[in-house]
């Protein structure tokens, strides 16, 4: 297929997802021309965007034009993530590749280009919502430590839930990456949506019924790519503990102070000398200050993640809240490095508690699943190896791709179906006034 892949920032080895569905579909022959915002920090990860896809097409996006395109935005209805992005010289940039008509489905990335679709006229749309944002801003109101994540969450959570329940009308096809997330969009479409079910038949001739709605949200996982996370040839050290993640992330910064203030207390009490590395980007003050003690360490960005993990005795994501999949868990166990996570973090898995990783909720539960790893090296190998087989049966990126790959077609189908269903309605109509 030739697909147009529309992302309001630059895909690469942090964004995973898009970055990850580009790889794959690329090596599985398609033509893909991506349209991305960027700033001057993306020059590597562009350079090898240009080695994948046939064409690449960016436009400068500030951040002061990011403030003032949310500012505009604060007085209507459009949500301030999808607002960010939304801004004349992107969707002109949209607009023409739409007009070529050469392109069979545009592949459209998260609630923050998700306004761009705006844009198409001639091409069928696919959003990639990821994950639901309205389910991670009620998440973050109850348990984000910043005041500023709540504040944002608060602004923004009513008008992204009208906007996400509006998604089966704006496009023909939407994925997510968790079975939860697709049953939030599913449950606000069914509770929002009753009085606008007419929104998308004045465009498309054809008012998809209730049954159509649910089967237009598809669940396709992260992959990992297991070559470069591949279990490492160094030593595990006998009591260090990672967490990994960018930490400018609010769920992230919320999960590293759980961590040390109330986790890791306990364990501590047994095994005093543990360490606890914080590893990843932008770690913001409250993270960085944890490293007043000795025996946490926070690294901020690091070239390359996989050392930290793969010499660690094990990798831990005690989320207090958060959404979607949790690729620091994928990554880990494809580095067979054990892991114990919050139960939360599972839902988006197939994996089997007590082979695979170790789940916990409470402080306690944490601390016990992670003395029990320390104290028995057999166990710990055991998890982990386990937890590589699971992610080289269940996330691969050209698995994920071939699903993509339906999720395209049924798209371009839905298409035909409205053109189909309005040609009819006009032909039935001409009949009717011949008559």
């Amino acid at each position: 297929m030739n697909i147009l892949f529309i992302s309001a920032y630059v895909p690469s080895p942090i964004r995973v997802r898009p970055y990850g569905f580009i790889r794959a579909l690329a090596r599985r022959g398609h033509h893909i021309t991506l349209v991305c915002g960027a700033n001057a920090d993306d020059g590597p990860a562009l350079s090898a965007l240009r080695d994948i896809c046939a064409r690449v097409i960016t436009v400068h996006i500030s951040k002061a034009e990011m403030v003032q395109n949310a500012l505009r935005a604060l007085p209507g209805d459009l949500p301030l993530q999808a607002a960010l992005s939304f801004g004349q010289r992107l969707r002109e940039a949209v607009r023409a590749e739409d007009r070529s008509k050469r392109y069979d489905v545009a592949h459209i990335e998260h609630l923050r280009a998700s306004a761009l679709s705006y844009a198409l006229l001639q091409t069928p749309a696919v959003l990639d919502s990821v994950d639901s944002i309205s389910l991670l801003f009620e998440r973050a109101l109850r348990g984000s430590p910043s005041l500023k994540s709540r504040a944002l969450a608060l602004i923004d959570l009513a008008r992204t839930r009208a906007y996400e329940a509006r998604y089966p009308h704006h496009f023909e096809q939407v994925i997510v990456s968790s079975p939860e997330d697709a049953w939030a969009l599913r449950t606000l479409h069914r509770h929002l949506c009753h009085s606008t079910l007419h929104e998308r038949c004045a465009l498309s001739g054809h008012l998809p019924d209730h049954h159509d709605v649910q089967d237009s949200i598809t669940v396709v996982p992260n992959g990992v790519d297991l070559d470069y996370f591949a279990p490492q040839l160094v030593a595990r050290d006998s009591a260090t503990i990672v967490f990994s993640g960018k930490m400018s992330y609010h769920a992230n910064e919320a999960a590293a102070l759980h961590l040390v203030r109330d986790i890791m207390p306990l364990v501590w009490a047994r095994r005093p000398q543990t360490r606890v590395v914080i590893a990843g980007s932008a770690p913001p003050p409250s993270v960085r200050a944890l490293a007043a003690d000795r025996r946490v360490i926070v690294t901020g960005y690091l070239d390359d993640l996989r050392p930290a993990i793969a010499s660690a005795t094990l990798a831990v994501a005690p989320l207090r809240y958060g959404v979607g999949i949790q690729n620091k868990v994928l990554e880990a166990m494809a580095l067979a490095t054990p892991v114990v996570a919050a139960r939360q973090a599972s839902r988006a898995l197939h994996a089997v508690e007590g082979r695979d990783l170790l789940l916990a909720e409470q402080p306690h539960e944490y601390a016990d699943a992670m003395l029990n790893l320390m104290d028995d090296p057999h166990l710990a190998a055991a998890i982990g190896a386990a937890g590589r087989r699971y992610v080289e049966q269940h996330h691969t990126w050209d698995a994920a791709a071939e699903q993509l790959e339906h999720v395209y077609a049924a798209a371009i189908e839905a298409v035909r179906y409205s053109y189909a269903a309005v040609a009819s309605e006009e032909h039935a109509t001409l009949n009717a006034r011949t008559k």
